[in-house]
Parts: structure tokens; C-alpha cells; sequence
């Protein structure tokens, strides 16, 4: 019988999921959270990913249970381990991805090199921090942001009361130095619950109003000692937090050459998505070998470049596969990826991949193809 693989979450990392799964001969299948979203060939259940018996009941079918994203309640997976599935990740790694302030704890139990970070439940706290700091920091909310949301630089404690006082009793902020970094890089690690892991080449990420607009890979200009330390960071993170499957570690690189850690994400990531297209093992495949405990693949370049572009918004008035054509003929060699969903001011809709022998050729075509979906 064919391996059934149960992804928690519909969303666009899941639908990526199913075409690498039928060349495995995984049988995927989806819990959504509504009908008709990026993941619905696969979608085998609608329902509440945060209710208990309806997981349950999803992952009744299932050999394993991995996730397209992070926000699973600890108690519905901490539930699933004790009726014995198999989680991967599991929930004693999941939390690190789910709540910013325990990450900055266990990165700074393993001595993993990240910014000067503080637990504050008040101004005076807050303030404390930004005089020690050179008047500014980064402000967080532990739980639940993503793509700059939940995310306030600020030069005085006020411009957080808000958050402060939405805060339950008990619970508190983040704050992180503002760090002087040149850019932002990730590290991509894919380790299985037998321990093997493999690491993918160092990419840059360019953001754009806090949302990942381009990737690089490999970074331009990384040297052998950064990018066996991003390699190591991520290897030490993966191991060090019991991560199975796809680890995307977010990095800063600073002005002065070091490297920090800035978020992670226990899944796909936007970061790996070049993968598919610029590598022997794209991402997905990887991430489905790695929670099935099957041997890793290859995560060497097919190219000395890959460039993967964004659609954010999508074509105002027409629909994403209106203008494919457009896009196909913009870049022969363009490998285009929508996801199934409804264009929208500053949504993620899709991305472009095209992998070749020079970056700016590379990069130009990758932005063209893109371009079509403006």
C-alpha cells in the first residue's frame, strides 16, 4: 500500500507538495481549512485545524502528519504524538517556529550567533532596552506574524503601548537590536527522523515592504567561510531543535561580516523555492523524503544560477492563467507557478523560476516572466 502522507493546511506549500508526491508514489492528502483553496486536488477534508477531533479524524488515514504551516495548537499536536502518529515535525520543534520568544531562548542555549534580544512586558522595559541599544529596536509580537506583519521598528517605548495593552496577563513582547545588516540570506536544511541531513546552497532574499520579492541562489559573492557557517548555523539548529523535514533558517548578513539568525520556518519556504527548478531535489520532494524517513536527495545546483521572482498581486481585472502565454513567451526557459488563487493587492499568487550560466541574464528573464502577471 502507497504511503499516506496527511499535510495539515491547504494553502500553496501544500499544493507544491502534490506533484513531487504522485512521482513518489505518496499517496497526499490535504486538511483545508475552506473549500476551493491552492491545495483542493488534494484536499481530502474541510474543516478546523485548530479542533482536536477533527484532526483526529484526518489523521485516522494517514501514516504521517506533516504541515503547510505553523499554526497548530500544541495541544492538538501534543494529542496526535500520544495516539501514537507519527508529526513531523514534531510538537517539541514546532513550538520554536511558534513562538518567537522561546526560539531566541533554545538559539541562545545552543550559542547560535543572533541579535541581543529582550523579554518585556512594559514601556519601562521596552525603553531600558532602546536606551542600551542606540534608541531604536525591533519590536515583536511572539505569536503569529509573518511577511513584516506583527513586526514595529520604533524609537520610543510608546509607539508599542498598544500592543502592551492587548497583552493578557503573563504575557509579553519581543524586542531585538536593530541590526546594521547589508542583506538577508537563508539557509535551507532538510533532515529526517533517522538523523540525516542535507544542506542547500546559501541564497540571498531580497524583501520588498517586509515580503520576500526575489531569491538569489546561491547568495552572489558568498565566500566558503560564510557559507559553510550559514551551513553549520542551520545543521546545529535543525539537530539542536529535533527539526524533521524542510528547516528554512532566515539570516541576516551584517556590515561587520557576521551572520545572524533571524527567524525560521519548519516547513517549504518561500527561500527554497528555486528548488524546484534549480536543483537536483527541489524542496517539496525533499520535505516529503525527509518526514516519510526516506533517504535525501541530491541538493546540488543544476545551474551556477537560479533566480526566483514573486507574483504579488497578480493582473488586476483577469485571471492568473489569462496571462501564462504572456509569461511563457516573455522566457522560453521560464518555469512558471501559480497557485490557485484570486489576484489581490500585494497577495502571493504565484512565482517564477529560471535557472542559467549568467545572473543578470538570469535574473532579467526571470523578472520578465514575472512581469506578465503585473
Amino acid at each position: 500500500m502507497a504511503l499516506r502522507v496527511g499535510v495539515i493546511g491547504g494553502g500553496q506549500l501544500a499544493r507544491m507538495m502534490i506533484a513531487p508526491a504522485v512521482e513518489l508514489g505518496i499517496d497526499i492528502r490535504v486538511l483545508a481549512e475552506d473549500e476551493g483553496m491552492s491545495a483542493q486536488l488534494a484536499a481530502t477534508a474541510v474543516g478546523d485545524y485548530r479542533d482536536l477531533d477533527t484532526v483526529r479524524r484526518f489523521a485516522a488515514d494517514v501514516d504521517v502528519v506533516t504541515f503547510d504551516h505553523e499554526h497548530v495548537p500544541q495541544e492538538v499536536l501534543r494529542a496526535l504524538v500520544a495516539d501514537g502518529v507519527a508529526v513531523h515535525p514534531g510538537p517539541d520543534a514546532l513550538r520554536f517556529a511558534q513562538d518567537k520568544l522561546d526560539m531566541r531562548a533554545r538559539l541562545t542555549e545552543l550559542g547560535v550567533p543572533q541579535p541581543d534580544w529582550a523579554r518585556i512586558a512594559d514601556t519601562v522595559e521596552l525603553q531600558r532596552f532602546l536606551d542600551a541599544h542606540g534608541g531604536r529596536g525591533v519590536v515583536k509580537t511572539p505569536r503569529g506574524g509573518y511577511d513584516g506583519k506583527g513586526v514595529r521598528v520604533v524609537s520610543d517605548a510608546t509607539e508599542a503601548q498598544d500592543w502592551f495593552s492587548g497583552l493578557a496577563e503573563g504575557d509579553a513582547l519581543l524586542v531585538e537590536e536593530l541590526v546594521p545588516f547589508v542583506r538577508e540570506l537563508a539557509q535551507q536544511i532538510a533532515r529526517r527522523p533517522s538523523g540525516e541531513s542535507v544542506a542547500y546552497p546559501v541564497v540571498e532574499t531580497v524583501q520588498r515592504d517586509g515580503v520576500c520579492a526575489e531569491v538569489i541562489a546561491p547568495a552572489p559573492g558568498v565566500d566558503a567561510e560564510h557559507a559553510a557557517q550559514a551551513a553549520r548555523i542551520g545543521a546545529e539548529i535543525a539537530e539542536g531543535l529535533g527539526v524533521t523535514g524542510m528547516l528554512a533558517v532566515e539570516l541576516f548578513q551584517t556590515d561587520d561580516g557576521r551572520i545572524l539568525v533571524n527567524e525560521l520556518a519548519m516547513r517549504p519556504h518561500n527561500s527554497g523555492h528555486w528548488s524546484q527548478d534549480g536543483a537536483v531535489t527541489g524542496q517539496f520532494e525533499q520535505h516529503l523524503r525527509a518526514v516519510a524517513d526516506l533517504p535525501l536527495g541530491q541538493t546540488t545546483p543544476i545551474a551556477p544560477w537560479s533566480v526566483m521572482v514573486n507574483i504579488l498581486g497578480g493582473p488586476v481585472g483577469a485571471a492568473m492563467v489569462d496571462r501564462i502565454p504572456a509569461a511563457l513567451a516573455a522566457g522560453a526557459d521560464a518555469k512558471v507557478h501559480t497557485y490557485g488563487k484570486a489576484p489581490r493587492p500585494g497577495r502571493k499568487v504565484g512565482h517564477v523560476n529560471v535557472a542559467g550560466a549568467d545572473l543578470e541574464t538570469t535574473r532579467v528573464r526571470a523578472r520578465a516572466a514575472a512581469a506578465a502577471f503585473a
